[in-house]
């Protein structure tokens, strides 16, 4: 469902770099700041149907992928909330589709 949806709602899937198809699914921090004036960075705009469909495989792939789970307990040990380990994670999702989709390989799971 979730690689349907992925297809669907971004066209341009395996065709944008990493950064740009990060922020295309919403998962891109957006600096707000006017001069002097500093904000904070918050992940803004994309598309919400993406953030969606991707927000529960990425709670799985926390609990059963050795390589994902590794990356949110780098984050919560370093200091981060888990709802921004979370959007890390949704990110790195993202972005291996992507990438696997514009050099057209295949997802092999690491074998122990």
């Amino acid at each position: 469902m979730t690689a349907t949806t992925m297809l669907i709602d971004m066209l341009e899937l395996g065709h944008l770099d990493s950064k740009k198809i990060a922020a295309l699914a919403g998962l891109a921090p957006m600096t707000q700041q006017s001069g002097k004036w500093q904000g904070k960075e918050r992940i803004t705009g994309g598309r919400a149907s993406c953030w969606r469909a991707i927000y529960m495989p990425a709670l799985v792939a926390i609990r059963f992928n050795r390589d994902l789970h590794e990356t949110y307990q780098r984050l919560v040990n370093a200091g981060k909330t888990k709802k921004v380990a979370i959007t890390a994670v949704m990110r790195r999702i993202v972005v291996l589709a992507n990438t696997l989709l514009r050099e057209t390989h295949d997802w092999l799971p690491e074998r122990p």
